[in-house]
């Protein structure tokens, strides 16, 4: 790989997380920039672009000799265009110093495989970014946000991180850098986490569907009531507090031996937290409780339904575990 570098100024970006990818492009392109600081950034997106915008942003304008030239979406390049990229690869290599530098976005999959390939065989070097489709991986992802600012972040803290915004990489990010841009906590604890995400119904529901376990029925309603009151949908709340219960019905079949917990496809940290919560619950408990959750879902969509009593209802059964 480090061959190929020294060979040609050609980068590919292929694939993994879409919010990597693009941040991986950009510091790509922020080092090419420094090390040439007399270039231009041309920005082109292979969708629309042709061969004669790429030939003519690779080639000296009246401002620069070279260019940084930054290609976005290349599995969407047509035919001349995958041609053009790949003949100046070749080229660009009999002398990368003075040739302009491109750097090439591919959202991955089988679309556009060709050109990435014969990019990749003409010398240009390949960045691989990882997927962060996994738990495991979100939460790595997430300590280092904290580890490269000098940071640390309690493990309870980064797991709630993980479990509302694990699919939104670059909404985590940005989290995880206000957290230590306003707080001076170190580590960050579940707390601090908490204050920022309560905006969100999902915590919120299941922090209801907390106080509710533990029997602490009036604190439950007093948030729930509150949640709502700041514009939380109830309906919003319902389907936290129905995931809640799922995921205890979940880790109740996973210690009863009825499911691994690869079956469970539940976040390792959700799944033992509620592993902790099954004292008391018994199967018809945790039947009637779901039962009664649809029942405030349907008030909640109805003409003339009362969906705050019905969530007061179902937040005292889960409190009686059912009973």
């Amino acid at each position: 790989m480090a061959k190929s570098a020294a060979k040609t100024p050609v980068t590919v970006v292929p694939g993994g997380d879409s919010y990597l990818n693009g941040e991986r492009v950009k510091e790509l392109c922020a080092e090419a920039l420094k090390a040439r600081p007399d270039a231009e950034l041309i920005e082109l997106d292979a969708t629309g672009a042709d061969r004669y915008a790429f030939d003519e942003a690779v080639s000296p304008s009246l401002l620069s000799d070279v260019a940084v030239v930054k290609i976005l979406n290349l599995q969407n390049a047509d035919e001349k265009l995958a041609e053009a990229i790949v003949a100046y690869t070749k080229e660009a290599a009999k002398d990368p110093a003075n040739s302009s530098v491109v750097i090439c976005q591919h959202e991955g999959g089988a679309k556009g495989k060709r050109v990435l390939d014969q990019l990749v065989k003409a010398g240009a070097r390949k960045e691989d970014v990882p997927d962060l489709k996994k738990p495991d991986a979100q939460l790595n992802f997430t300590i280092a946000q904290f580890e490269k600012r000098g940071r640390r972040v309690e493990p309870m803290a980064a797991q709630q991180l993980v479990s509302v915004l694990g699919g939104k990489t670059g909404e985590l990010a940005a989290m995880c850098e206000q957290l230590c841009f306003d707080f001076d906590d170190d580590p960050i604890g579940l707390d601090r986490v908490n204050q920022y995400l309560t905006a969100n119904p999902q915590v919120t529901g299941f922090a209801v569907a907390d106080k509710a376990v533990e029997g602490r029925t009036a604190e439950a309603i007093v948030m729930m009531r509150s949640a709502v009151e700041q514009g939380t949908d109830p309906i919003a709340l319902i389907g936290a507090l129905a995931m809640k219960l799922r995921t205890i019905a979940k880790a109740s079949a996973v210690k009863a031996g009825t499911i691994s917990q690869a079956e469970a496809k539940t976040n390792p940290w959700v799944l033992k937290n509620a592993m902790r919560q099954l004292g008391g619950w018994t199967s018809p408990g945790l039947a009637h409780c779901i039962r009664m959750l649809a029942w405030a879902d349907e008030q909640s969509k109805t003409n003339g339904g009362d969906p705050m009593y019905a969530l007061e209802r179902c937040i005292e059964d889960i409190a009686r575990k059912g009973r």
